[in-house]
C-alpha cells in the first residue's frame, strides 16, 4: 500500500479501470441516437414490404411465415413437424441458456477475441449464418407449392414434379445415428484430449452433443436434397 501511494504521489500509478458512466453509457447513448436516425431516413425512402389485404377465398401460395419464422418453415421440408416445429427450437433455445455453464473460458470477457476463444466464436458464427441461410431460402428463393427456384429462376406454377421420397432401413438408419454420435464424442476426446479435460465429462457431453446436432441438421438435409431420404429412422410411433 505504501509503495501505491508513492507511486500515486509520484504520478507513475496507471489505472487500467474506467467508469461505467459517463464513459459507456454516454458512447451507447450516442450509438442508440445515430442508429435511430438512420432507421428513420431508411425508412423515409424505402417502403415497408407490405402487401395487399388478405382474401379467405383465395389463398395466398405460397403462404410464408413472417420472415423471423421462415428458418422454421424451411426445416418443415426435412424434418417430421414435431422435431422441426418443437424439438429443434428447443434445443436451440436450450444451448443457448447452456452457455454461459458450458463456456468457463474467462478469456474474452469484456473484450471481444478470436485468438482465445476460437472454438466458441466459430460455433457460434457457423450457427448464425446457417439459420440466416435458412431464412433466406425460405424469402427469396421457394415459390408455388414451397418449390425450389434458383434466383435467376422465374417463379410459376408448371416445374418438375419432385422425385419420390424414401426412409432408409430401420437398421441402417439406427446405426447411422448411433455411430455419428458415437464418433462424434469419442473422436474429439481422443485427438483433443486437453479440450476434454478442461471441460469435463458433462460439460463436453452437453457441448459436443449441441454441436453434433447442428452438424446432423446439415447432413439430413443435403441427404434430402441429394438422395431423397426423407427419414432417418421410420416406425409406427415415431419419425426421426
Amino acid at each position: 500500500m505504501e509503495v501505491m501511494e508513492e507511486k500515486k504521489r509520484a504520478g507513475e500509478f496507471r489505472d487500467d479501470k474506467v467508469f461505467t458512466w459517463p464513459n459507456l453509457v454516454a458512447k451507447e447513448f450516442l450509438a442508440a441516437i445515430f442508429v435511430t436516425i438512420g432507421l428513420l431516413s431508411y425508412s423515409y425512402f424505402v417502403d415497408a414490404p407490405l402487401r395487399e389485404l388478405s382474401n379467405p377465398g383465395e389463398a395466398e401460395n405460397p403462404a410464408k411465415a413472417p420472415w423471423y419464422f421462415l428458418g422454421l418453415q424451411e426445416l418443415l421440408v426435412y424434418f417430421d413437424p414435431w422435431f422441426a416445429g418443437v424439438v429443434l427450437p428447443g434445443i436451440i433455445v436450450l444451448g443457448l441458456i447452456l452457455i454461459p455453464y458450458l463456456d468457463n473460458n474467462p478469456k474474452g470477457n469484456g473484450y471481444y477475441t478470436f485468438k482465445e476463444r476460437k472454438f466458441a466464436v466459430s460455433v457460434f458464427v457457423l450457427g448464425y449464418v446457417f439459420w440466416y441461410v435458412l431464412i433466406y431460402i425460405g424469402t427469396a428463393l421457394r415459390g408455388p407449392f414451397w418449390a425450389f427456384f434458383w434466383p435467376w429462376e422465374e417463379w410459376t406454377h408448371d416445374f418438375p414434379t419432385p422425385p419420390p421420397m424414401h426412409d432408409l432401413p430401420l437398421p441402417l438408419g439406427v446405426a447411422l445415428l448411433v455411430g455419428f454420435y458415437f464418433v462424434g464424442l469419442v473422436l474429439p476426446a481422443m485427438i483433443k484430449r486437453d479440450f476434454f479435460l478442461k471441460l469435463g465429462v458433462v460439460r463436453y457431453v452437453l457441448t459436443m452433443g449441441l454441436l453434433l446436432t447442428m452438424i446432423g441438421t446439415v447432413i439430413k438435409m443435403v441427404l434430402r436434397l441429394m438422395f431423397n431420404v426423407k427419414y432417418m429412422i421410420a416406425t409406427p410411433w415415431i419419425n426421426i
